[in-house]
C-alpha cells in the first residue's frame, strides 16, 4: 500500500461524518500515527486507547477474558469503544467503534501463531477479522504496518468509504471475516437488554451543538407543554442542542416494549424534534451518560432528587451522588410545577448549599403548565 494510497484512504475517512473511538492492544501501532498525521483527523477520531497491559485490558473489559487475543474480545473491545464514541460523539453523528487485539513478532520467539484480530462496530453493523500471519517472514516492525494497514481498511469500510486494496498480505497469510447486521428493532432491543446505552434520533434540521438541553420524560403523549418547555429552557442556556429523552428501562415498572419506543419516537418524527432513546431511570447515570448537558426537569422531579427518601434515607449518600453529578458538568433547569397540590417553583425547594450552583430556575412567568401526560390520556380515553 503507497503512502498515496494510506493518505487518500485516510482523508476519505476524515471527511466522512463518522466519529470513532479505538481500542488498541498488542498491534496496529501505526495506524494511530497515520490517522492523525493527516489534517481533518479532530473530524473522526474521539479518543483513542491502547491498553497494552494485561491489567489495564482486564480494567477496560471489567472482566479476566478467556484469552487476551481472541475474537471475542476484539468484539468486546470494539462494542466498549461504540458506547464510548455515542458518549463522546456530536448528537447525531454516525460513530464506529473499533477493536483490535493482537499477537505478533516480539523479543522473545512465540510458540504460537502470529495473529491479530479486528473488529468494528456502528450502529447496524458488526464486523470481525482473523489474520493469521506467516511465521518468519516479518520482523514484529513490518507485522505492525501489515495489521495498521488492515485496522485502517477496517475503519474505511465501517465509514462507507473506498478503501485500497492491501498489498502487504502474502499468498501464505490467511484471513477470515464474518460480519451481522442489525436492523432498528434488533439495536433497541440490544438497547433494552444493556449491550449499547443508547440511540439517538436527530430529527431536529439545524447543525447540532457539542453541549445538549435534555428534557428527559415518558411523553406518553408528547404536548405542546413539552415542546414549550423545551423551547423556553434553550432560550434560558443560550447554547446548546435540544433533545428529549426517554428510558426505556423504567426503574419500578417493566422496560418499553420497541413497539412502544418506536411508537413515541414517532411523535418526535412529525414534531421535528430530536429524541435519545437510553436505557438508564437514574439522573447520576443519564449525567455519565450526558456529561456537561443541561437538564430540563419538573419541580415534582427536583423534590424527588434532593429527598434523602429516594437515596435509603441518608442525606451524606443523596449528597455524594449529586455532587458526582455537578463533578460531570450537568445542571438542572427547573420548571415550576404542582406538589402536592400546590404550584412549587425552584426557590421554594431545600436545595442543599453544596448544589444551589446546579440548579437554575426557570421563571413562572416566562412557562407554566399545569396539565401533565396522564391527565391528557385521561380527558382522552387512552
Amino acid at each position: 500500500m503507497t503512502e498515496a494510497c494510506i493518505r487518500t484512504a485516510v482523508e476519505a475517512i476524515h471527511s466522512s461524518p463518522y466519529q470513532a473511538v479505538l481500542y488498541l492492544a498488542g498491534g496496529a501501532s501505526q495506524a494511530l500515527g497515520l490517522l492523525l498525521s493527516v489534517p481533518g483527523a479532530s473530524n473522526t477520531v474521539l479518543e483513542a486507547v491502547v491498553p497494552y497491559s494485561r491489567m489495564s485490558l482486564i480494567q477496560l473489559l471489567a472482566k479476566i477474558p478467556s484469552q487476551f487475543c481472541s475474537q471475542q474480545t476484539a468484539q468486546d473491545m470494539a462494542l466498549l469503544a461504540y458506547n464510548r464514541a455515542l458518549k463522546l460523539s456530536t448528537p447525531g453523528s454516525p460513530v464506529v467503534g473499533v477493536g483490535f487485539t493482537g499477537s505478533l513478532a516480539s523479543s522473545r520467539p512465540k510458540h504460537g501463531e502470529h495473529r491479530f484480530y479486528l473488529s468494528t462496530r456502528t450502529a447496524e453493523r458488526l464486523w470481525i477479522s482473523r489474520v493469521t500471519l506467516t511465521k518468519g517472514l516479518r520482523t514484529r516492525e513490518e507485522e505492525d504496518k501489515v495489521s495498521s494497514h488492515l485496522l485502517l481498511k477496517a475503519i474505511a469500510n465501517a465509514c462507507k468509504v473506498p478503501s485500497n486494496a492491501i498489498s502487504e498480505m502474502s499468498e501464505l497469510d490467511v484471513s477470515d471475516e464474518c460480519e451481522k447486521q442489525f436492523n432498528e428493532d434488533q439495536e433497541l432491543e440490544q438497547l433494552i437488554n444493556g449491550q449499547i446505552c443508547f440511540k439517538i434520533y436527530p430529527f431536529r434540521s439545524e447543525i447540532p451543538a457539542e453541549r445538549k438541553i435534555i428534557l428527559p420524560g415518558s411523553f406518553n403523549p408528547l404536548h405542546d407543554g413539552h415542546l414549550k418547555l423545551m423551547e423556553v429552557a434553550t432560550r434560558i442556556c443560550g447554547d446548546g442542542y435540544p433533545c428529549f429523552e426517554i428510558s426505556a428501562v423504567n426503574a419500578d415498572k417493566p422496560p418499553l416494549s420497541v413497539s412502544q419506543i418506536k411508537d413515541r419516537v414517532n411523535q418526535f418524527e412529525k414534531a421535528g424534534q430530536t429524541v435519545i432513546i437510553s436505557n438508564q431511570p437514574y439522573f447520576y447515570k443519564k449525567a455519565e451518560l450526558f456529561p456537561g448537558s443541561a437538564f430540563v426537569i419538573g419541580a415534582d422531579t427536583a423534590v424527588r432528587l434532593v429527598n434523602p427518601k429516594y437515596y435509603d434515607g441518608d442525606y451524606n449518600k443523596m449528597l455524594k451522588i449529586l455532587i458526582g453529578c455537578k463533578e460531570t458538568g450537568c445542571t438542572f433547569l427547573v420548571a415550576g410545577r404542582n406538589v402536592d397540590g400546590a404550584f412549587k417553583v425552584l426557590e421554594d425547594l431545600d436545595v442543599p448549599e453544596e448544589l444551589k450552583d446546579m440548579f437554575i430556575s426557570i421563571p413562572a412567568e416566562q412557562f407554566r403548565m399545569d396539565i401533565s401526560s396522564t391527565e391528557i390520556r385521561k380527558r382522552s380515553g387512552m
